[in-house]
């Protein structure tokens, strides 16, 4: 079975850069077609660029602590409260798995 590794925090940085780099450019055109001028366009998307990026890696990172759906944190049950063990929970994780 593949696990994932936690991503690190430079990928989570790189990925809030790309996002806000595609989402500032939809911002600038947005914001021409509403105000008509560059200047006012290129203004809302440089402040909101650099809000949302750290906004973002912090959304992020959060999310990274989230263990829910996520294959690489597979919770073993209790034995004492079911009889399934660590290895059976894994082998049924990777028998659902394509």
């Amino acid at each position: 079975m593949f696990l994932r590794a936690p991503e690190a925090h430079s990928r989570s940085l790189v990925k809030a850069v790309s996002w806000r780099i595609v989402g500032s450019i939809d911002t600038f055109v947005l914001s021409y077609l509403i105000t008509g001028r560059l200047v006012f366009a290129a203004s809302i998307a440089s402040v909101e660029s650099v809000t949302k990026i750290v906004l973002f890696y912090f959304h992020e990172r959060a999310w990274a602590l989230v263990p829910w759906g996520r294959p690489d944190k597979v919770v073993a049950a209790d034995p004492l409260t079911e009889d399934v063990g660590a290895e059976a929970a894994a082998g049924r994780l990777a028998a659902q798995t394509p």
